[in-house]
């Protein structure tokens, strides 16, 4: 993850370099509408838990928690409805990751919590085309042979609209327990604060790059922002609340595993900030092109209506 930023620079400028001047033409756009999509990658929690060795920040990408970072796939179709827009409908499932152990800040470390959480995320999104490079080349592949290659390299930008299914967990005496049933921060308790729910609406948005692998093939990577309307992705959001009332021991130790002074961690104080939580997606994406039944077929017809012969 570490060097994420440099590969996708890198990435993105070979193929900026790559530019033809055949943008998007109706002839080579329209082989590629309908695609189907696999990727994989790292996920990044952006949430009250964890970040570096300072006091935290709000949504900023300098507070990771590299050593916490998850992992998610998804499965998706994106339709191309012009030369230069898309939509795509995505499925991501991920693991996000938190700990106060990873940071030297001295209270965030003391405070000693920690959160895995399980996502189910499905989004639309809206693709905007702004680089391109298009080309179907030589027929047959014969050996030796001479001829254009096909290209199908593309920059693009998104910005669309989810919702996000979460179940954050933590562990206890080796087990892992799902938070939110042992009411941390007394939500539906006597005097603490109303339950929370387990799903938000989502606002993902980012960039992405691929170039063309073969024929039907592209091979890319996307970086993702995705704002959440939940400050409970972690389970931690106000103050903390008086353990007395809590019966069961996963949820005492839980709610307040606090260590050093613990007098920084007594009920009523601050136990989490009231900013909603937010996270990274930075995956490898690869598409099928599903446009056409017999692909070589349609592109042969379309060469021979407009008298052009490619070997």
């Amino acid at each position: 993850m570490k060097y994420c930023l440099s590969i996708i620079l890198i990435f993105f400028t070979g193929l900026t370099i790559a530019q033809y001047s055949n943008f998007n033409t109706q002839r080579n756009w329209s082989l590629n509408k309908r695609e189907v999509r696999f990727g994989a990658g790292a996920s990044q929690f952006l949430s009250d838990l964890g970040g570096r060795n300072k006091i935290g920040t709000d949504y900023r990408p300098w507070d990771i928690d590299w050593p916490s970072t998850g992992y998610g796939v998804e499965v998706g179709y994106r339709y191309r409805f012009h030369p230069y827009w898309a939509t795509t409908t995505s499925f991501h499932y991920a693991i996000f990751k938190a700990s106060d152990a990873y940071t030297t800040e001295y209270f965030r470390h003391n405070r000693n919590l920690s959160v895995k959480t399980t996502a189910f995320e499905l989004s639309q999104r809206f693709d905007y085309i702004f680089l391109a490079n298009e080309k179907v080349g030589k027929r047959y592949n014969i050996p030796g042979l001479k001829g254009l290659r096909d290209h199908n390299d593309q920059m693009y930008a998104f910005v669309g609209i989810g919702v996000l299914a979460y179940i954050p967990k933590a562990q206890y005496q080796g087990s892992w327990h799902k938070l939110r049933p042992l009411h941390t921060e007394g939500q539906g308790m006597p005097g603490g604060v109303p339950e929370y729910g387990l799903c938000t609406i989502t606002v993902p948005f980012g960039i992405g790059a691929r170039i063309g692998i073969s024929r039907m093939w592209r091979l890319g990577i996307e970086v993702s922002y995705v704002k959440t309307f939940s400050d409970y992705l972690d389970d931690v959001h106000g103050v903390y609340y008086d353990k007395n009332f809590l019966l069961d021991p996963a949820a005492k130790y839980l709610s307040n595993p606090a260590i050093g002074n613990y007098a920084s961690y007594d009920t009523g104080l601050q136990r989490g900030d009231i900013q909603n939580d937010a996270y990274f997606y930075t995956n490898i994406v690869l598409t099928r092109n599903v446009t056409y039944k017999n692909y070589h077929r349609h592109i042969k017809k379309m060469k021979f209506r407009k008298g052009r012969y490619k070997f």
